[in-house]
C-alpha cells in the first residue's frame, strides 16, 4: 500500500505524516522507536482504512517547537490534528509512548475518537512492578529487551547498534526523553481521570513485556470503563511487530464492532 507524505501546520506547527488506504479514519500514534523503520501492520490496516501516521514533534520529519515539553502539549497537537483533518469517529490506535498521547487526548476531549487501542501503553505507575528504564541503557540493549523471540531481539539489537549514532536515532532519544524523562514514562494524575474515558477501548500485552511488565494490562484496565484486554502468549513489547497477524484479528475484531 503507498503512502503519500504529508507536511501539515498544526496551530503554527510544522507536523509530518504519512497517509493511506481508503475507508474510516485511524490515527495511528508510534512509540519511542519512531517510524523510521516502518510496521508492517500499518500496510494491512490501510487495506480497509484511512491510516494517518504522523511523527511526533522532535521525532522523523518533525521538528519539535523550543516550548513543547509535557505529554499534555502532544495530547492537544493530535487534538487540533483531528479538527485540522476533520476527522470523525476516528479509531486511534497507540503504541507504547503513543499509547500514553492516546490517553491523554482521551480524557481532554473525545469528541472526534471513536475507539482506542492501545498497544503496551506507557502513562501510569503500578506499585511493585519494575518498569525498563531505557535511558539508563543503551538503544541495542532496548531493541534486544523489546521482544520475546530471542532471534528477533538479537536482530533488532544488531540493527540499533548499527543507527545509534545515527543523527535521527539520536534526536527520537532526546525526544523521548524531552516527554517521558521525569518521571520515568508515566503522569502521576492521569490515573485519576481515565473513567473520563467513554469510548470503547482495547489493551494488547505481550505475556513477556521486559519494558512494561504485563501487570500493567490490568492495572490499565481497572482504570478504565469497560476496557477489553488481550495478553498475547510469547510477546514482548512490540506486539504489532512480533505477534502482527494475532493483533491485528484483535484489532479488526474490536474495531467492527
Amino acid at each position: 500500500m503507498a503512502f503519500e507524505t504529508q507536511t501539515l501546520d498544526i496551530k503554527g506547527n510544522r507536523l509530518s505524516l504519512k497517509r493511506g488506504g481508503q475507508g474510516e479514519p485511524l490515527l495511528y500514534l508510534h512509540g519511542t522507536e519512531g517510524l523510521s523503520h516502518w510496521p508492517q501492520f500499518l500496510d494491512d490496516l490501510a487495506q480497509k482504512y484511512d491510516v494517518i501516521a504522523p511523527d511526533h514533534p522532535g521525532f522523523g520529519s518533525s521538528p519539535t517547537p523550543e516550548w513543547m515539553d509535557d505529554i499534555s502539549d502532544l495530547a492537544y497537537i493530535y487534538l487540533d490534528l483531528m479538527q485540522a483533518l476533520n476527522l470523525k469517529r476516528a479509531h486511534v490506535v497507540g503504541h507504547s509512548l503513543g499509547g500514553w498521547i492516546a490517553l491523554e487526548a482521551a480524557v481532554r476531549s473525545q469528541e472526534r475518537i471513536g475507539d482506542l487501542t492501545l498497544l503496551a501503553p506507557a502513562g501510569i505507575h503500578v506499585k511493585g512492578q519494575q518498569k525498563a528504564d531505557i535511558f539508563l541503557i543503551d538503544p541495542d540493549e532496548q531493541a534486544r529487551m523489546a521482544y520475546a523471540d530471542a532471534a528477533l531481539g538479537a536482530a533488532a539489537s544488531e540493527q540499533a547498534n548499527a543507527e545509534k549514532y545515527q543523527e535521527v536515532a539520536i534526536r527520537e532519544r532526546i525526544a523521548s526523553a524531552r516527554f517521558g524523562w521525569n518521571p520515568r514514562f508515566y503522569n502521576p494524575r492521569l490515573g485519576r481521570w481515565l473513567h473520563r474515558i467513554g469510548v470503547p477501548t482495547l489493551l494488547i500485552w505481550g505475556d513477556t513485556d521486559r519494558i512494561f511488565p504485563p501487570a500493567y494490562g490490568p492495572a490499565f484496565q481497572s482504570l478504565i470503563p469497560g476496557a477489553e484486554l488481550v495478553t498475547l502468549k510469547n510477546c514482548g513489547h512490540l506486539p504489532h511487530v512480533e505477534k502482527r497477524a494475532e493483533t491485528l484479528a484483535a484489532m479488526q475484531t474490536f474495531m467492527a464492532r
